[in-house]
This record gives C-alpha cells, sequence and structure tokens, in this order.
C-alpha cells in the first residue's frame, strides 16, 4: 500500500508529529466554524436580534444533527485508520464501500425523523411564538441538506484516517468563504430573511464535499472501492456500525442534554437565547486548538493500535492532555479580559444586557477548560483504541447532570445555573475516563498481542 500521509503517526517524535497532524485539523475547524458563526453575525447584523434569536434557538438542534454526522464518520474511519495502520489494502477498501452504505441510510433515516418530529420539539423547547416559525425555516433547511453533511465528514474522515489532514483543508476554507458571500446575497440582495442561512450552509458544504471526493479519487485513489468491494460482510458492517454509531450516539447524548438544556434557556427569553448562542460561538472558537490535539488522538492512537505500539500510544496521550493544559490556561486568561468585545463583534449588539450575560457565561466557564481538554483527549483515545462502550458512558453521565440541572437547579437559580451546568458535569466526566484509560492502558502494555476488547 502506498503511504501518503504527510505526517507519520507511527514512527519518529510523537509531539512534532501531533501538532503537525493536528494544526491542519485546527484550521479545518475555524473555517468550519465559521459556517454557522457567519450565519449569527450577518443575521444579527442585517436581520435584528429577533431573526438572532430565531437561529439562536436552533442552536442546540444544529449541534444535534451536525455532531451525529461528523462522530459517525469520525467512528468509521477508526476502523480504516486501524485497517491502514495494519497495512490491509483489501480490507480498507471494503470497509470504505461499506461506510459510504451506511452513510447514505443514515442521512435517509436523520431527513424522515426530521420532517416527522421537527416543527414539535421547537414547540416543546419552548421556543417564544414570535420567532418558532423563522426557527422552523432555519433548521429544516439544515436537516433537509443531512447528506451533505454526512458526505463532507465521511470524505475528510477517509482522508484524516490516512494521515492527510491537510487536503480537506484547502476545500474547506473555499467553502467557507463561499458560504459568507451566500449569507451575504441572500440575506440582502434576494431577502430571504433567515432561511437563507441555511441555504448558503448546505450548498457551501455541498461544494467542499464535492472537491474532497474529486481529490480522493485523483490523489488516493486506493481509498476508493471497486464494485466487488460492496459484499455483505456481518462482521465488518458490525465493527463500522457499532464504531460509527457509539460516536455518533456519545455526540448525539451530550447534544440531546444540550437540547434540554436549550429548553430551560429558552424560557429565559430572547435576550438570553441572543447571549447564549454568541456566548457559545465564542466558546467554540475558543476551544479549536483543544478539539484538534483530541480529533488527532483519535488517528494517533487508531493507527498505532493496528501497528501495535502501545507504549508510544500512551506517550501521545500525556503529551496531548500537556498542550491541552497550555492551551485552556491562555484561552481563560483571554478570555477574563476581551469577552464583551468578541461578544459585540459576534453578536453585533449594542445591548448590555446581552453582553454582560454573554460575558459571564465565557469568564466562569472558561476556568474549567482544562478540565474539559482532559476530557476530550481521553476520550477520543479510548474511541481509538476500541474501548466504544466507556465514553459512551460518560455521554450518559453528562445527558443525566442537564436533565437534573433542568429540573432541580436552573428554576431557583436562572441564568448562573446554565452557565454552570456543564463546567459541573465535565468533572466527574473526565474522572470516569480517567481512571478507565488507566486501566486500559496498563492492560495494553501488559501484553503486545491484545485485541480489541
Amino acid at each position: 500500500m502506498k503511504r501518503i500521509q504527510r505526517v507519520d503517526l507511527i514512527d519518529g517524535p510523537i509531539l512534532p508529529a501531533l501538532l503537525s497532524f493536528a494544526f491542519p485539523i485546527l484550521l479545518s475547524n475555524i473555517f468550519q466554524q465559521l459556517y454557522n458563526t457567519s450565519d449569527v453575525m450577518i443575521v444579527g447584523r442585517f436581520l435584528g436580534q429577533k431573526s438572532l434569536a430565531a437561529v439562536g434557538a436552533t442552536s442546540a438542534i444544529f449541534d444535534l444533527i451536525v455532531g451525529f454526522a461528523v462522530g459517525v464518520g469520525n467512528g468509521m474511519s477508526i476502523i480504516i485508520a486501524r485497517n491502514y495502520g495494519a497495512k490491509n489494502e483489501d480490507q480498507l477498501r471494503k470497509s470504505v464501500a461499506t461506510t459510504a452504505i451506511i452513510g447514505c441510510i443514515l442521512s435517509l433515516f436523520v431527513i424522515f425523523i426530521g420532517a416527522v418530529g421537527l416543527y414539535p420539539l421547537l414547540q416543546f423547547l419552548g421556543t417564544p411564538s414570535a420567532i418558532v416559525s423563522q426557527s422552523y425555516l432555519y433548521i429544516a433547511t439544515i436537516v433537509n441538506g443531512v447528506a451533505v453533511t454526512f458526505a463532507y465528514n465521511l470524505c475528510a474522515g477517509l482522508l484524516r484516517a490516512v494521515g492527510d489532514s491537510l487536503a480537506a483543508l484547502y476545500f474547506l476554507i473555499i467553502a467557507a468563504i463561499l458560504n459568507i458571500l451566500l449569507d451575504l446575497y441572500f440575506i440582502t440582495q434576494l431577502h430571504l430573511g433567515v432561511q437563507s442561512a441555511g441555504i448558503a450552509t448546505i450548498i457551501a458544504q455541498s461544494f467542499s464535499a464535492l472537491l474532497c471526493f474529486f481529490y480522493i479519487r485523483k490523489k488516493v485513489p486506493f481509498l476508493l472501492p471497486s464494485r466487488t468491494d460492496f459484499v455483505w460482510n456481518q462482521k465488518l458492517y458490525q465493527d463500522l456500525i457499532s464504531q460509527g454509531l457509539t460516536m455518533g450516539l456519545m455526540s448525539s447524548i451530550v447534544s440531546i442534554g444540550t437540547v434540554i438544556l436549550q429548553s430551560a434557556i429558552n424560557m429565559l427569553g430572547m435576550t438570553i437565547i441572543s447571549a447564549q448562542i454568541s456566548a457559545r460561538r465564542i466558546m467554540s472558537f475558543a476551544l479549536l486548538p483543544m478539539t484538534a490535539i483530541s480529533s488527532s488522538m483519535t488517528t494517533f492512537t487508531s493507527q498505532n493500535f493496528g501497528a501495535k505500539q502501545f507504549r508510544r500510544i500512551q506517550q501521545g496521550v500525556k503529551q496531548a492532555c500537556l498542550l491541552s493544559l497550555l492551551w485552556s490556561v491562555f484561552v481563560a486568561i483571554l478570555l477574563f479580559f476581551t469577552s464583551p468585545f468578541l461578544t459585540s463583534l459576534i453578536s453585533g449588539s449594542t445591548n448590555p444586557n446581552l453582553i454582560a450575560n454573554a460575558s459571564l457565561y465565557l469568564q466562569i466557564s472558561s476556568c474549567f477548560y482544562p478540565v474539559l481538554g482532559c476530557l476530550l483527549i481521553l476520550g477520543n483515545s479510548l474511541q481509538g483504541i476500541g474501548r466504544k462502550l466507556t465514553p459512551l458512558i460518560s455521554s450518559f453521565i453528562e445527558l443525566t447532570g442537564k436533565i437534573l440541572f433542568v429540573l432541580l437547579i436552573i428554576p431557583h437559580t436562572g441564568y448562573i445555573g446554565v452557565i454552570l451546568c456543564e463546567p459541573l458535569i465535565w468533572v466527574p466526566m473526565t474522572l470516569q475516563l480517567w481512571f478507565t484509560y488507566h486501566k486500559a492502558s496498563h492492560q495494553l502494555l501488559a501484553s503486545s498481542t491484545s485485541t480489541i476488547p
């Protein structure tokens, strides 16, 4: 098998390899965030706070849909990375073929669920009646284009699985710029309203997915299956579905908890909704280096697991946690001083209540970023070595915690309860993952013939 990866994750110094591999992922994540953040900025400036709240009221549902697609793509790419690390080209192509079939089926399933339950869900979440119709138009557009989201994340996942984290970046940059231009054109020239933000996002992602596919066909054709690779293999389907759905469900369970939390936020009024969506967009950018490192650990641990380099996995996790810790301390200090300015920049608002509430959210939650960094790295690393159940349990801990906050704490504390909800839940989640990882790493080191549990 021809090795095309620009970064060797199996041999050589770990830290330079991690940084080199993670940097294109970081840039990709930045431009991925620009998809929805540009929607927020442009909608807030040209359509006003009411439309901004309409987009914000759907943010948890948006994260649920996109998170599921990304999780499934990343999960199935773990199997592909493992086959690549083991230099099993035949199994690699069959894995890609099976991944494509599963992606198509899941896309149809999500579209069906959205058609049946999306509007009732917005009503159940207590979306204010003044914005519920706008919210539905925006999020329905995203749901109907979910196949595009699956397609891009599956193609990007293939490239990252074989160590190429750079190629998809170029296509994503072009698509992000296209998304901004389409947002401006649809809103300011065609006057399509808040729905135009969703349409622009889907068109831009379609373009990115097509570019990614044609690159794979031209540069790394060994990833593309032939007709004979589309065969029924029960074990392969089980491995890919279990790994993909585990990560997809893990992300979805977290997002379901966020959806439930969104219902409490929606009850606090449009100003709080707008403050929350602005703060979370800023937080998403602040966490990008941490998420890039944690994403790179999935491929790092998968390839080294396939190559049976278990001590290297342990060293990589330690170095990734240190990198994440350093960044989280820096960004916590930065957000403490710059939150008001960043909130005004993102939201386009001068409302002092909106700015104050968004700033308070960022200043408090950022103190817990060191915990979150370890949580992300441990969860992705455990997935990479085949420990699928443990991160899923961690997600259930988060879901349970959010339900308890919504039912028992937020009704008495208001917005401060919303702010503290996720940071306080990160602590037990991280402890649970750390104890499991500590045990798993010692088991791997004990035997060079370890298999996936």
